[in-house]
């Protein structure tokens, strides 16, 4: 009968330690702390330098907020229309600190050449010909930095050929 005890004692050791064991070498479950786990703050930065990406991501943004000025125009709703213009703007003085080679054109374009200050007078102006004449001169403000910035296929899409000042 202790001999029972003692083989039934030493299954219960062995299947403990082989369990604790399997436990040990198992793979970890997937975890959502995706930078805190990162081996060091180079590595962390790396992470963070390919989630942020690149230009692309401020025009997707822009693209957005181009939407929201135009629905606002629509609506004679001009505080809107001016918000997301100026938000625009920090957008792509934003973009900049990932892509500083896109700075040159941006500013000469439309940031610095007076079409951004232009164009948000029109919409404050709270008159709709002189808002929807703005948003026509930003439209090809846009377009221009595109075509500068060697992606002329950027003008060829929705947002451009059917986001347009209403006929009169």
């Amino acid at each position: 009968m202790q001999r029972n005890y003692l083989v039934m004692a030493a299954v219960a050791v062995m299947t403990f330690g082989v369990g604790f064991a399997v436990a040990q070498n198992a793979p970890k479950p997937p975890s959502n702390d995706w930078l805190l786990e990162a081996t060091d703050d180079t590595e962390r930065f790396r992470r963070l330098q390919q989630y942020l990406r690149g230009f692309d991501q401020p025009m997707w943004e822009i693209g957005d907020r181009w939407r929201g000025i135009h629905d606002a125009l629509m609506r004679d709703n001009f505080e809107l229309a001016v918000y997301h213009w100026d938000k625009i703007k920090t957008t792509i003085e934003n973009g900049y600190l990932k892509r500083p080679a896109r700075r040159a054109n941006s500013d000469k374009v439309l940031i610095n050449s007076g079409v951004h200050a232009q164009v948000k007078t029109a919409f404050e102006t709270r008159d709709r010909a002189k808002a929807w004449a703005g948003f026509t001169t930003a439209r090809t403000a846009c377009m221009e930095c595109h075509d500068a910035e060697k992606v002329p296929f950027m003008n060829n899409q929705a947002m451009f050929r059917e986001l347009n000042a209403p006929a009169k």
